[in-house]
């Protein structure tokens, strides 16, 4: 496949002029753009495409008012005002999927029994793959407003309540207001963050 550089509107679209949004106007994020979102999103690589992340796409009313009490106060009108919030969490068993993601070797042994290594690749992973929804959102002309401010216990008891997945973070998706905007906040330049050796 030959490869080229994205044109500047969409690397404004993706990067340069995209925000993250407390304030969502009164528009619908439909069922199929949620299985779009999903289908660019699960093409993103994780280590051993060991795919850890777990999403519960909350839209209807009801699944908003079953959230709302987990939520931390600042994060309660954003989110129920916004047309889609998404859930992602991370299965803690992610390994026993391996002989179906990672065939070619034992991968799933590298993981089961050892509680620390699960838990560095399940948080690492689902982090990734959380990115990869917000800038397929973006590509999708969505926008994102990802939060961390959620009683987490009663989040996972209430939507992932089996016990195998925790929470990680939420991310409100919708098309994003400019309404009590906050200015862009400033960004370290190369120099402060990088290096090259």
């Amino acid at each position: 496949m030959n490869k080229t550089i994205l044109n500047d509107s969409s690397l404004d679209q993706l990067f340069r002029q995209a925000r993250s949004y407390n304030r969502w106007q009164d528009r619908e994020v439909s069922d199929e753009q949620i299985r779009q979102l999903y289908e660019l999103t699960k093409w993103g690589p994780t280590a051993a495409n060991s795919c850890p992340a777990r999403l519960v796409f909350i839209k209807s009313d009801e699944a908003k008012q079953r959230l709302k009490p987990c939520l931390d106060e600042g994060n309660v009108e954003k989110s129920m005002r916004a047309p889609v919030v998404a859930i992602i969490g991370m299965d803690m068993e992610f390994y026993e999927q391996l002989p179906k993601l990672f065939p070619h070797t034992d991968a799933r042994s590298w993981f089961a029994g050892k509680p620390e290594k699960i838990e560095q690749n399940a948080l690492r992973n689902s982090s990734l793959q959380a990115a990869y929804l917000i800038m397929a959102a973006r590509a999708l002309g969505l926008d994102c407003g990802p939060m961390s401010g959620f009683n987490y216990p009663k989040l996972e008891a209430e939507f992932f309540p089996g016990g195998t997945v925790r929470a990680n973070f939420i991310c409100a998706i919708g098309y994003g207001s400019e309404e009590q905007l906050y200015p862009r906040g400033p960004r370290l330049g190369f120099d402060e963050a990088c290096g090259i050796v």
